[in-house]
């Protein structure tokens, strides 16, 4: 695996290697001993997968409030997806700035998430599936959002908006005394 840096401190892109031979592919998503310097004292406690069937459907922009924030680790099994973090911490130097990627079956790429970023995707490919890592649980009363299309994030989606939850839809727009998440 190989560890890249983005425009938000913090947030990583993880190049997998994939090792094929006659019998198929092999490659490695998780590795303590890869993440250590990411990870700190926090472990991988959760796994979930989601499957997404229409393109251009967004889902996000989701956090959790400390102390059960989260770091997530995401990547596509399949299909592809325009993958999204938004920086959210208090004092951040990219507060409120957003990094993308598009992350694929085809590429192998994983996107590092940490604490305190906002994290939503939309779907590119038809049935599109993801498996997150997440260092902690999820707890309902502790879940946060963002508007998707905040102007004050001006993220760019790549498709017309094709499909979104109610709660996405209705989460507000940031407030200008908001200042960040302390972590």
């Amino acid at each position: 695996m190989k560890l890249l840096p983005t425009t938000i401190e913090g947030v990583s892109l993880v190049d997998i290697n994939l090792f094929q031979d006659l019998r198929g592919s092999f490659s490695r998503l998780f590795c303590e001993n890869d993440f250590s310097s990411l990870l700190g004292t926090r472990k991988i406690i959760q796994i979930n997968r989601s499957l997404t069937v229409v393109p251009g459907t967004v889902r996000g922009m989701h956090f959790q409030y400390p102390p059960h924030a989260e770091t997530k680790f995401i990547s596509c099994n399949k299909g592809r997806v325009w993958d999204v973090a938004v920086d959210l911490r208090l004092g951040s130097p990219t507060f409120l700035r957003w990094h993308a990627e598009e992350l694929s079956s085809q590429n192998r790429r994983m996107l590092i998430i940490p604490e305190g970023c906002a994290h939503g995707f939309q779907v590119l490919d038809p049935d599109s599936e993801l498996l997150y890592f997440h260092t902690n649980f999820y707890t309902p009363g502790a879940e946060g959002g963002i508007l998707y299309a905040d102007p004050q994030l001006g993220i760019t989606w790549p498709l017309p908006i094709t499909n979104l939850s109610d709660r996405d839809q209705e989460y507000p727009l940031i407030s200008q005394d908001f200042n960040g998440i302390r972590i």
